[in-house]
């Protein structure tokens, strides 16, 4: 028999992959061309020519022994330099290889990251709307999930609340920027505040406050608009990342962690997150795709489709009468409900070839998501269906 918490956790499985498999089922049913699919964020467009190339030369020129063989729990140490030099052309930054933990995607990185910082009963604070699995990483350590309610005007931070969900508990709080499901991107006074906040709460408390960022989204910002450095405004930041969207390599579970120098006990917490990598059962990150993201660290896929599609999106569905804070990044759209009940909205828009995720699933009901990586023409013809679907209610 399983446990208890397997059974609740198995009840209240990820609402994302139920739509995905509900719209396998239409296209089964209706067909290909009639079916619209938006539930999830799988890239569309391949990964870069460098990628393929990067791969022929690992196979063709490396140790075999080597790029299939265990490391050092953080990773190989040449490929952490490679990154590490990469961020800091970017940010005029200074992190070595130290600095770096190799993970398996962004999720495996902050499951090691909690799992190295939390006590069972700590609090971890997310802000609304969130990322549905952190409610998953932050229950798989024992922690308690405290969601500061969203800011539907902007879908910022609602700083108000954030300072009065802060407790002599609280361990981490965990940013997404750009965000799923919104698309927002915080903007630097937003980091700044963020940051005052929680030093005025580690002060109070005499306690540390890890800022966890979790940047999977990083490169897919519209309009020049350019992802915060946030380790610039506070000491205690880790960083998640995943090479999953930006290079289109979600299957290949591939990403890392820096944890700044200036964090406090940062010998103590890298050596605990080089630990949890083992513990949790990742070992290492995968060692071919190590060697291959030494030599791809500064590329990315092209990217611009996601921006044609939300521009074509946007203008389309406010025409219709959708309220939309446009997004400034990512591939996903939040849209508010033309009715207060998002399942029954996302059930009823499937009469019409729609699937699309209520933001109940992401602590943010009355509205939902849409995944727009898709191909610019499926877009297209999934305009009528969204005009139908708000024509429904009127």
């Amino acid at each position: 028999m399983i446990s208890q918490k397997m059974k609740k956790l198995v009840a209240g499985s990820s609402a994302i992959r139920a739509m995905f498999e509900e719209g396998k089922r239409m296209i089964a049913q209706r067909g290909e061309e009639n079916v619209f699919d938006f539930s999830l964020g799988n890239p569309s467009i391949l990964p870069p020519e460098d990628v393929k190339e990067a791969m022929k030369e690992v196979i063709e020129t490396e140790d075999p022994m080597l790029i299939h063989s265990y490391m050092n729990n953080a990773g190989y140490e040449d490929v952490r330099k490679t990154i590490a030099d990469t961020i800091n052309q970017k940010n005029s930054s200074s992190f070595t290889e130290k600095n770096i933990i190799m993970t398996v995607g962004a999720a495996g990185g902050l499951n090691v990251a909690l799992k190295a910082i939390t006590d069972p009963g700590d609090e971890i604070v997310v802000i609304a709307p969130y990322f549905g699995e952190y409610k998953n990483y932050i229950s798989n350590v024992d922690g308690v999930q405290v969601t500061v309610s969203p800011d539907t005007e902007n879908f910022s931070v609602n700083f108000e609340e954030l300072r009065e969900k802060i407790s002599p508990k609280t361990k981490a709080l965990i940013l997404n920027s750009p965000n799923n499901p919104t698309g927002a991107l915080y903007s630097e006074e937003d980091i700044k505040k963020t940051a005052d906040i929680l030093l005025e709460k580690e002060k109070e408390y005499g306690i540390s406050i890890y800022l966890i960022t979790d940047e999977p989204y990083r490169e897919i910002v519209f309009n020049g608009n350019k992802a915060v450095f946030v380790p610039k405004f506070y000491h205690n930041t880790i960083i998640g990342y995943s090479y999953a969207k930006s290079l289109s390599l979600p299957g290949e579970r591939i990403g890392y962690l820096v944890i700044p120098s200036e964090i406090d006990d940062f010998e103590e917490v890298l050596g605990a997150m080089t630990v949890a990598n083992r513990i949790l059962g990742f070992v290492n990150a995968p060692s071919f795709m190590q060697r291959v993201i030494m030599r791809v660290a500064d590329k990315t896929a092209d990217l611009s489709v996601y921006e044609r599609n939300e521009a074509k999106l946007y203008k389309a569905l406010t025409e219709y009468g959708y309220e939309i804070v446009e997004p400034k990044g990512t591939f996903y759209m939040f849209p508010k409900c033309p009715i207060e009940d998002d399942k029954k909205f996302c059930e009823d828009a499937k009469e019409f070839g729609l699937v699309v995720v209520p933001g109940s699933t992401f602590g943010c009901p009355g509205y939902f998501r849409i995944a727009f990586c898709v191909s610019e023409e499926k877009v297209e013809r999934s305009l009528p269906a969204f005009k139908k679907a708000i024509e429904k209610y009127r």
